[in-house]
């Protein structure tokens, strides 16, 4: 079960984009539990869109990944704000460290107030930076599948994959994202809308892919002014032999 990004609460604005749509070509939903099969990727595998895009992203790669290390920061004008994560998934123990603090629990017990409070942000955090993977991971999702329609931001015509989570389980249940591809499958935008609203709560771009280990990571999030940014440093992949 997957669980969504408060941190989208506390930086919610509204960017005063339209969400301007063209005519589509096909429009088709699909459920992270079915296997439609309408993409064929170089490995042969016949994939649905989101299993295309997390594949795009090195999905094949993660069951060897032992350890995850990334600094998540925030930049609002001339205000800075980071926090860092040291992740073993197969494990699932997390170290949380600020300036003020370091937090050391393991998401498969029972958490007290302070691990509940750092898992909130690992959540958060972590979904930015694996959003592509949470793809195929999540579970109580839907999917609506539209081709060339116009970006937010950019305005270009790319296609538009719609998530939306199921109104139980997580800690900010119901939320819908909608990721602007291209026909590589790369994401360039996307839009979040808190509790599926039909307005954006957030719209950001994905820049500048870096391969880490064997993973492909999206490191750069900003509004359509610039002066928000939401990026990645200091990220970390130790892979197991």
């Amino acid at each position: 079960m997957r669980y969504l990004s408060l941190f989208f609460c506390s930086i919610l604005f509204l960017t005063g984009c339209k969400n301007e749509t063209a005519k589509t070509e096909t429009s088709t939903e699909i459920s992270n539990t079915e296997t439609e099969t309408v993409y064929k990727v170089p490995d042969n595998k016949i994939l649905s869109t989101p299993e295309a895009i997390a594949y795009k992203y090195g999905l094949e790669h993660w069951n060897n990944v032992k350890e995850l290390s990334f600094t998540f920061n925030v930049d609002r004008g001339n205000n800075h704000s980071e926090r860092s994560f040291i992740w073993n998934p197969k494990t699932n123990d997390v170290v949380y460290i600020t300036e003020a603090d370091t937090v050391r629990y393991n998401r498969n017990e029972k958490l007290d107030s302070l691990a509940l409070s750092a898992d909130k942000s690992f959540i958060n955090d972590s979904y930015w930076l694996l959003a592509p993977y949470k793809l195929v991971w999540d579970t109580g999702t839907t999917f609506k599948d539209t081709k060339n329609v116009i970006a937010p931001l950019s305005k270009q015509k790319l296609n538009k994959l719609t998530l939306v989570y199921a109104n139980e389980g997580g800690y900010t249940p119901g939320d819908a994202y909608d990721l602007y591809y291209g026909n590589d499958f790369t994401i360039r935008e996307w839009v979040f809308r808190k509790g599926n609203s039909a307005e954006p709560s957030m719209i950001t771009t994905w820049e500048n892919i870096e391969t880490v280990g064997k993973l492909k990571l999206t490191t750069m999030h900003k509004d359509k002014t610039g002066e928000f940014k939401l990026y990645f440093t200091n990220i970390s992949v130790e892979q197991e032999i």
